[in-house]
């Protein structure tokens, strides 16, 4: 009796082991994927994935893909439109329609999703232009990572709003505190780190000192002990791409110090011809992975902003000093990475009708080249 009694206890606590030990498998599972820098990413219906000038986010246990969608535009009409794309393995992606809903007429750039494991909601910060370039920075909520997100401000007034806030980026610290990295177009395109409320719903009123002027495109991410804050000239969809100076901190709010550029050669050239958007993080048997991410624009033939690559670059290297190796050029890399979760491709996706607009600019704002009634390039 004695012996029965401990052969079904131990038998229980086998199976409990047992389940608890696969649903951890199941929940860490990791393999190999390619990376590829060479074509325009396509989503399984084998449309190009038109999503630029955004992030990378895992989240419910999947990786998201949001960006900013120009289709054929020049970029500068009030029919962009924010995307999201999902995937299991940063290969397969699925289409999951755009985010914004009722948005105001406007010229929309960067979108960012942060959650809020407090309030449990989806974040959206993204810079908007009712005119260009009187800079905005919009706020919006969800209850799932694909939308459509509700817009509860179209001004949000972080400390520098009356000196148009433009380019900006999210980013999240362990203890859950949101911070906003921006630039502030009427003080030369200075660069600002704003502590965020605990809803993420706007600013807390805590601001660093400035880092840089004439500069856009930021991102801030941590490693370790150390704050990172990764931007450099502005650049207006500029073909050659941009640099990355990299400034590092000790607090989110600074002080900070430049310790380097990762994207210009000894001569200044842009050793990746990409703008940055983020630095995005993968889950790795080895730890956190780092992964530069850059548009590329007017990088296609048939000259569709669409269809421009955005460059993912191989895991970030980093010195024993902080400091991070230059980025180098590579067609394609191989990770090692934490799978997602397969989800069924929805049929029910939220898309927003394009519309006539009054005010589309007939010159390229970059490039003063001529466009079409739509906002196109002519050629």
């Amino acid at each position: 009796m004695r012996l029965l009694r401990f052969s079904v206890v131990a038998l229980l606590a086998w199976s409990f082991l047992g389940s608890w030990t696969i649903t951890r498998a199941e929940n860490s599972r990791y393999s190999k994927v390619t990376v590829e820098n060479t074509v325009p990413r396509r989503d399984v219906d084998g449309n190009v994935i038109d999503a630029h000038d955004g992030c990378l986010q895992f989240f419910e246990g999947r990786y998201y893909l949001y960006g900013t969608a120009y289709g054929k535009t020049a970029g500068f009409t009030i029919n962009s439109r924010y995307r999201v794309y999902s995937s299991v393995d940063l290969e397969h992606w699925l289409f999951e329609g755009e985010l914004l809903k009722e948005q105001p007429d406007g010229v929309y750039y960067r979108p960012y999703v942060a959650y809020n494991a407090k309030t449990r909601k989806y974040v959206l910060w993204y810079n908007w232009y009712p005119k260009l370039w009187d800079g905005k920075v919009g706020v919006a909520v969800c209850d799932t990572p694909v939308g459509p997100f509700t817009i509860v401000n179209t001004s949000v007034q972080l400390t520098q709003a009356k000196d148009r806030p433009g380019d900006g980026s999210l980013f999240v610290d362990q203890d859950n505190t949101a911070y906003f990295i921006y630039t502030a177009i009427s003080q030369d395109h200075a660069i600002h780190v704003e502590k965020l409320s605990e809803d993420f719903l706007g600013s807390s009123g805590e601001v660093s000192a400035v880092m840089g002027r004439n500069c856009e495109a930021p991102v801030l991410f941590r490693r370790g002990a150390t704050y990172y804050a990764l931007f450099d000239q502005t650049c207006c969809f500029c073909q050659e791409g941009s640099g990355a100076r990299v400034w590092t901190a000790s607090n989110p709010l600074g002080p900070y110090r430049e310790i380097g550029n990762i994207n210009r050669d000894a001569t200044g050239k842009p050793i990746i011809p990409a703008q940055q958007t983020y630095v995005a993080t993968l889950e790795t048997p080895n730890g956190p992975a780092y992964i530069w991410m850059g548009d590329e624009w007017r990088s296609q033939t048939d000259g569709v902003k669409g269809h421009d690559v955005q460059y993912w670059s191989a895991p970030l290297q980093f010195n024993a000093d902080g400091s991070i190796a230059t980025l180098k050029p590579v067609r394609s890399w191989t990770v090692n990475i934490r799978m997602g979760r397969h989800l069924p491709k929805r049929h029910a996706l939220y898309t927003w009708p394009q519309k006539k607009d009054p005010a589309t600019l007939r010159r390229d704002a970059c490039n003063k080249a001529p466009l079409n009634e739509l906002g196109e390039p002519l050629n």
